[in-house]
């Protein structure tokens, strides 16, 4: 190996050992996945295209070197977990047994909304693990998807997916947490650690900036500066990496100004492994490698696409070894690339089956589950609790909870009464199932029409669809209107179906232009609420609509409107629950509800110039802003203290009390911001510094104390680097991110107040949005320009008392 290309730092002797006894075709193998059930089920684009394993070899033929990664086992096909289970520990006894190095596969699955085989739990979208505000939570949904894995000898998962949302465009919006670095970050760091508590690897998707494609379009060139780069896609990977000690992260299939990540060494190498420390292993999204040939046209053959991707610093090619394979090993052997390019990716790929027990001698000589429950009562618990958090009440003239009176209930919708509808892309009903449209789901999913009718017993429910979600056909108004009518209620169920490339409304490859409701929903839901009927319209989608006529309109609208991010298998009991006023709403919005295709991209962490203007016509701020949710109760905030000076490389402390002002029980998410008054770049007007949910019973108080690292309102200067200035900071404690106390006088003591509203006067109209805030106080930070390094803190502790 030569001395300038460094090894793994942790590689044991053990493992150099093994790859200075392999020979080319071996060590190749070991960097490289093979798709075993990929014929004729085709769950990822180009699958057939890009695949050159369609010669008709047997699994012993095709392994006899040995191989890296088996690609999705459990989650190609419909088969029984146990059944595959007894494949698999066979299979991986014959790799032991017949290979010159005995070398176990590594098997990895997708598992970003519950692992996606059949009959395994299926839990909120990302979406709403953000819109939950609930860190721990999450955690504990990524340890009973690890444990799931682990059981049937799974031992990587393909999320959680970091990507900051830009753009709800985008189709893959449904994957990512929220608008937010800190949200993301935070939120999932927490699904890294539960699922790594289990000794399943997590992988960090997608490195780096995918979500700021432009248009919206999947795999459209990303434009980004590298302060945006810096400040908002790269904190939380930095964190999953620093704070969750994440084992695997996954490429971004972009180029950011011409320049594919997966050719980007200064991105894979440089900043991720130098800078940032990682220690794990990198692997290609399906076909990132030879994309670099046939898609961004850098590389002139698959052998040239390998040479990019493994001096940039991928290490394992998936979902197969199409360019990893023989043409490197060929470009290798020729002298066109030093085999120490190799044996790098080698050595980190074995030291990862070591950590993972891969080498050990008794790898696989226990015996595999002779039965498997997938879907535990837990899994259940995590699930409904979960979905619940993530229920976000946009809407309410008073007509939620439900009154105990009403007798005759319509359920109406195209998302009333289907299961797939409470499940985003990457379930497995909707990522593999749709293949098979006859096969059963394989656990229960009560749909809202069901859970309805399981939660309002008394209630005489009548159903009809209305309409498709996609198409122009109306010809199920008539009924729909005339059940409607005669009933004392009605909820109706719009939104998204989830599929892949063509094969839905929303989900990778499904990018749209419009962000009107899919299909003739609307004109459905206008029709149900001239009825004069009570309409609650709940939204079931993985991207926010833009749906003004439903919340701010001048005419009729429903009289309430509950935004519902693919809340999973406990879905429809959740979104039941709420509206019959067993539980309360408590999800904020984890991204800002757009009003118009027009006015995307949009983030509430803009500065001065992306705000409300009087030099422009178009209106830019959004219906809900981020972290916008109503309760059935009040909360207020009080007694914000906030320390008056602190150093730039230190902390201070902010602490407010929230009082629940109503007469029932409830949770807050107590938020608190910040801007820098005056900093040598500019600076959003609005920032999270940090988040806390609080349960609070009615008329009760408490006192919430974050201490926060000055590093959270750090940014990356004129010179590129990360650092904390000497200057003021605005701090303050608000329901959502437009929250504001009117009377506040910036530099003021922190004022009491019940609410606030903000009144955005525009050159077309103007917009009030009620809110609870706390008047601004200021910070002083003190001293020195302060660089932040790795051993800066990242996360504000939080007490409640």
């Amino acid at each position: 190996m030569t001395s300038d290309i460094p090894a793994w730092p942790t590689t044991s002797d053990r493992v150099r050992a093994m790859v200075a006894d392999m020979t080319l075709e071996e060590k190749a193998a070991q960097i490289v996945g093979y798709w075993l059930d990929q014929g004729g089920e085709v769950v990822a684009p180009l699958a057939d295209e890009m695949s050159t394993a369609k010669d008709g070899r047997s699994l012993a033929d095709i392994t006899k070197d040995g191989i890296g990664h088996y690609t999705r086992v459990y989650g190609t096909r419909p088969v029984d977990p146990a059944e595959r289970a007894a494949w698999l520990w066979n299979e991986q006894r014959r790799l032991k047994r017949e290979t010159r190095l005995g070398i176990p596969a590594l098997v990895h699955e997708e598992c970003l909304t519950g692992l996606a085989a059949w009959k395994a739990a299926t839990f909120p979208t990302p979406l709403g693990w953000g819109a939950s505000f609930d860190p721990e939570l999450v955690a504990e949904m990524g340890e009973v998807i690890g444990e799931s894995m682990r059981e049937l000898g799974i031992h990587q998962g393909l999320a959680p997916v970091l990507d900051v949302i830009r753009d709800p465009r985008w189709g893959r919006v449904d994957e990512c947490i929220g608008e937010d670095p800190y949200l993301v970050g935070t939120v999932g760091t927490a699904y890294v650690k539960g699922l790594q508590s289990t000794g399943v690897h997590a992988t960090l998707k997608h490195f780096l900036g995918y979500s700021n494609s432009r248009a919206g379009r999947n795999h459209a060139p990303v434009h980004a500066g590298p302060r945006e780069v810096a400040d908002v896609f790269l904190p939380p990977f930095e964190m999953a990496i620093r704070d969750g000690g994440v084992r695997s992260i996954m490429n971004s299939y972009a180029e950011i100004d011409g320049v594919p990540v997966a050719s980007n060494s200064d991105l894979l190498t440089t900043l991720l492994r130098e800078q940032l420390g990682f220690d794990g292993v990198v692997v290609a999204d399906y076909f990132a490698v030879a994309f670099l040939e046939v898609m961004h046209a850098i590389a002139a053959d698959r052998g040239e696409a390998a040479a990019y991707a493994l001096q940039a610093g991928i290490d394992v090619e998936l979902p197969s070894g199409d360019a990893y394979l023989a043409p490197l090993v060929e470009r290798v052997r020729s002298g066109e690339l030093d085999e120490a390019y190799l044996d790098r990716a080698v050595l980190r790929a074995l030291a990862q089956k070591e950590e993972l027990g891969l080498l050990d001698a008794d790898a696989f000589e226990d015996e595999p589950p002779a039965t498997v429950d997938l879907d535990t009562p837990r899994h259940r618990d995590i699930a409904l609790r979960l979905a619940t958090e993530s229920l976000v009440l946009l809407s309410n003239d008073g007509m939620l909870p439900l009154a105990a009176e009403a007798r005759r209930v319509a359920v109406i919708g195209p998302n009333a009464d289907r299961s797939a509808a409470l499940q985003g892309c990457y379930s497995f009903a909707n990522h593999v199932l749709a293949h098979h449209p006859d096969h059963e789901i394989g656990f229960e999913i009560p749909t809202v029409r069901e859970a309805l009718a399981a939660a309002l017993p008394e209630a005489q429910i009548r159903f009809a669809a209305g309409c498709e979600v996609e198409g122009d056909d109306r010809s199920g108004f008539a009924e729909a209107v005339e059940v409607a009518a005669g009933a004392d209620f009605a909820v109706v169920v719009v939104g998204d179906q989830a599929g892949l490339f063509g094969r839905g409304t929303v989900g990778e490859g499904n990018d749209v232009e419009s962000l009107e409701l899919p299909g003739v929903q609307r004109e459905l839901v206008e029709q149900l609420v001239a009825t004069g009927t009570p309409v609650v319209m709940v939204v079931l989608t993985g991207r926010p609509y833009a749906i003004s006529w439903a919340l701010d309109g001048d005419g009729a609208r429903p009289g309430a409107v509950i935004q519902a991010f693919f809340p999973g298998e406990e879905g429809g009991p959740a979104i039941a629950a709420v509206i019959a006023g067993a539980a309360a709403p408590s999800g904020r919005l984890p991204v800002s509800l757009p009003r118009s295709s027009g006015s995307s991209p949009y983030s509430y962490l803009h500065p001065i110039l992306g705000g409300p203007s009087d030099v422009t016509s178009t209106d830019s701020t959004p219906l809900r802003p981020f972290g916008f949710g109503l309760s059935y109760t009040t909360f207020a905030y009080a007694d914000l203290e906030v320390d008056e000076t602190a150093a730039t490389g230190d902390r201070f402390t902010a602490a407010v009390t929230v009082t629940n002002t109503g007469e029932r029980d409830g949770v807050d998410v107590v938020q608190l911001y910040g801007h820098d008054v005056a900093a040598s770049v500019t600076r959003p007007v609005a920032q999270l510094l940090a988040y806390a949910r609080v349960e609070l019973a009615a008329g009760q108080s408490r006192r919430v104390t974050f201490d926060v690292p000055t590093q959270r309102v750090s940014f990356t200067d004129r010179r590129l680097v990360r650092v904390v200035e000497p200057g003021a900071i605005e701090v303050w404690v608000g329901s959502h991110a437009e929250a504001a106390a009117p009377a506040a006088s910036v530099g003021a003591a922190a004022e009491d107040t019940t609410g606030g509203a903000i009144s955005n006067e525009k050159a077309r109209g103007a917009r009030t949005l009620t809110g609870t805030a706390t008047a601004r106080a200021v910070v002083t930070l003190t001293g020195d320009v302060h660089e932040v390094g790795p051993e800066d803190p990242r996360t504000v502790a939080v007490s409640i008392d």
